[in-house]
């Protein structure tokens, strides 16, 4: 029988990132044999994959990586079963080693099937499976070209790539903010003039229905009833809706016995309470049209007219 050397161990542990014990075990099966312990241990991987392969794997570390002249941006979620695994160190650095990989394909299933020292990504995944003792997996996975591309991670959580149009000074700070906006509000589209009008309207149905459910319960319960909207998007907010808002708004201000003289002075501001109270689905999905998170007072479009470029896209992936 070949003699097992803690030099031995420690060099199966460095190739496959298995603890002490397993290396020195698969070792001993193999009777010496490097290759054979690692096939050994392969092997276990892929029998812990099959049983744990119903699992549930919504915890993990949500990573980036851009290129050296930032014209190329990857984001993955290597997903585990607990935060705790998600938080291990040695999992994490993983998670990183695999990004800067990803940087190089367009699709999940090309990196799945790259080479990752001498196997696959996939074969790697169920190795690692076997060493955790979780199920291991790529969860989210996006690639994103452009002039300058930045990166926003939010603690291993969630991670967002932005594209600029131009590689201007401070767009390294342009595409952080953006992409950290992305990364806390989420968003579908950059702007409300990319909705399909059946999309909008279905929407609208869809959170009446809602709103109309929860006000009968509320009704019971004599609690207060919520408003019933009729508009969601900006783009639903024709001429004649906003000139209507208009009057309304002039009608409450004489109702409220308030100066004509001043009404200039309210009612714009009236007005924008409108329509900002009537863009609800544009907060939530146009990213242009959302409140800046870091200045409320201006919507994100405007942010990012101060720096003379263009938003050409964005991506974002989430843990769960």
């Amino acid at each position: 029988m070949a003699t097992i050397t803690a030099a031995d161990v420690n060099k199966l542990r460095q190739t496959t990132g298995a603890g002490m014990m397993d290396c020195k075990k698969a070792l001993v099966e193999a009777d010496g044999d490097f290759d054979k312990a690692i096939q050994i241990l392969r092997e276990k991987g892929q029998k812990v994959a099959a049983n744990r392969s119903d699992r549930e794997s919504s915890e993990g570390a949500a990573v980036s990586f851009i290129n050296a002249d930032n014209t190329r941006g990857a984001i993955i979620t290597l997903n585990c079963e607990t935060d705790f695994v998600g938080k291990n160190e040695a999992f994490v650095t993983l998670a990183k080693e695999l990004v800067e990989k990803a940087i190089n394909f367009s699709s999940k299933e090309e990196f799945l099937a790259s080479d990752f020292n001498g196997i696959t990504v996939a074969e790697k995944l169920i190795e690692q499976t076997g060493v955790i003792g979780e199920k291991i997996e790529i969860g989210g996975f996006e690639i994103l070209e452009g002039a300058f591309v930045g990166s926003y991670v939010h603690v291993n959580k969630i991670a967002a790539l932005t594209a600029i149009s131009a590689p201007i000074a401070n767009a390294d700070v342009l595409t952080k903010d953006i992409s950290m906006q992305v990364a806390s509000m989420g968003a579908d589209t950059l702007s409300y003039k990319d909705f399909d009008p059946a999309f909008v309207e279905s929407e609208l149905a869809a959170r009446i229905a809602v709103i109309e459910k929860d006000n009968e319960e509320a009704k019971r319960l004599g609690k207060t009833l919520k408003n019933v909207p009729k508009y969601i998007s900006f783009s639903q907010l024709t001429e004649e809706v906003l000139k209507q808002a208009e009057e309304d708004a002039k009608a409450e201000l004489k109702a409220e016995g308030k100066p004509e003289q001043i009404w200039d002075k309210i009612v714009p501001g009236k007005i924008q309470r409108f329509i900002s109270d009537n863009t609800s689905l544009d907060q939530e999905r146009a990213l242009l049209d959302q409140n800046f998170i870091k200045d409320d007072s201006k919507k994100v479009g405007d942010y990012v007219k101060d720096f003379n470029v263009e938003i050409t896209g964005f991506k974002r992936v989430t843990l769960g």
